[in-house]
């Protein structure tokens, strides 16, 4: 069991967001530590007073000092207690139909299951998110299920320390085939920790695999693919754009198509043309693969590999126009002073799609830049619409699929955002 040695001392004033349950402690509000934490140790969190209010890890490289885990400063940090913590992640997979309930191996007395992640898998769907970090109360853990191997990514000190034993735990809790670490994401620079790409359990996933969404099949390489090897947060809003009475007979415009999962439920949906554009060859090819995979080989597809601005402007130029346009851009903003120049690039992309769309037709859009909130990213396609000169109706507002959950007191975690709408 961990036990906190040292208080970490709030300024006075500075505690309303403990009280309202954020888990971010920013270096600004802390007044003093009373004791000697190390990196990543477990301190108690405490008001100017020196009333207890929460346990947390701590890290003074980072702008976010501290990372509250529990707000039970009496709780003990222990064995139970990350079980408890990854096992209820994992049960809202279940809930969701991700997970078989039987897959859950650690018996107890209030659950009895014994079961294995390779087995029993809902036909549908064998792929999705199992822990949320700071949304599942596990702050700097993500853990993506795909088929009967982990891939789990620490982004913070304080997960970083304890990524042997965490691995322990989703092994007895899931018994993978194998667990494979991808923390290579940029954010563990701000921690002072370097990219790492390893094996933490079992046998290593093949450099390609096969996973099945919503009944279709996609080539997925968890080794070297972004984010984890797929873009499982928008697995819901590829079955809500993708429906045959929105795209039956139509021509669609994938843009930023990675490896085409958008385009792969355009053409099952029943679309007659589908045009993907991204930067990257090999991830066109991919998508070209993904097509075959799914049995689609329609003569009139076409991939084309440059900058989604660029093209665009050919497009119009050339007078092109299709019936469906999709658009999901990286992130465009990194930091609050990026956060202007990031909406002037979704508004310029946002107005060359509205010039290129038939009336009555689709635009679906997205950002991912968590510093753009729902309320300022519909503002910026509001403003397209404008210039564009043409009428835009909200059909659906997008978001992230369910198993990547949203905690209310924790806004940050609703970094995905989207608009359906209807092009006049």
């Amino acid at each position: 069991m961990e036990t906190s040695t040292t208080t970490l001392l709030l300024k006075d004033g500075r505690d309303k967001p403990v009280h309202n349950r954020h888990p971010w402690i920013f270096s600004g509000a802390i007044d003093r530590l009373k004791g000697d934490a190390q990196p990543g140790d477990l301190v108690t969190v405490a008001d100017h007073r020196g009333t207890p209010l929460a346990t947390a890890y701590y890290n003074p490289k980072s702008q976010i000092q501290a990372r509250i885990l529990s707000w039970d400063p009496a709780e003990p940090v222990d064995h139970d207690f990350w079980l408890r913590r990854l096992r209820r992640a994992v049960e809202a997979r279940a809930m969701l139909g991700l997970v078989a309930s039987g897959q859950l191996s650690v018996s107890s007395e209030e659950h009895g299951t014994e079961g294995r992640l390779a087995t029993d898998y809902r036909p549908l769907t064998t792929a999705c998110r199992l822990v949320n970090a700071e949304a599942d109360g596990l702050p700097g853990l993500v853990v993506d299920r795909y088929g009967d191997h982990l891939v789990m990514q620490c982004l913070t000190l304080g997960i970083d320390r304890r990524k042997g034993m965490l691995a322990n735990r989703l092994v007895e809790l899931l018994q993978p085939a194998g667990i494979l670490e991808r923390s290579d994401a940029d954010v563990r620079g701000k921690e002072g920790l370097k990219q790492v790409v390893e094996m933490r359990h079992g046998q290593a996933p093949p450099p390609e695999m096969t996973i099945h969404e919503n009944g279709h099949a996609f080539l997925v390489d968890v080794w070297h693919g972004h984010k984890t090897g797929f873009y499982l947060d928008q697995r819901d809003n590829r079955a809500a754009a993708a429906q045959p009475t929105l795209l039956a007979g139509k021509e669609v415009l994938n843009v930023f198509a990675y490896t085409g999962a958008f385009g792969v439920y355009a053409a099952a949906a029943g679309a007659r043309r589908i045009v993907q554009v991204d930067s990257s060859h090999p991830a066109l090819e991919a998508a070209e693969r993904n097509m075959a995979l799914n049995g689609f080989d329609q003569p009139d597809d076409e991939l084309i590999a440059g900058d989604a601005f660029e093209v665009l402007r050919y497009f119009r130029e050339e007078g092109q126009q299709f019936d469906a346009i999709v658009l999901d851009p990286p992130k465009f903003a990194y930091s609050q002073g990026q956060v202007e120049r990031a909406c002037r690039g979704y508004k310029d992309l946002n107005w060359l799609a509205l010039r290129l769309l038939r009336p009555g037709g689709l635009l679906v859009t997205f950002s991912c830049s968590g510093l753009v909130n729902a309320d300022l990213f519909q503002k910026v396609v509001f403003g397209a619409a404008v210039d564009a000169g043409r009428d835009v109706q909200v059909l659906r507002h997008l978001g992230q699929s369910a198993d990547h959950p949203v905690l209310l007191s924790f806004p940050e975690s609703a970094y995905l955002k989207g608009l359906l709408c209807r092009v006049w």
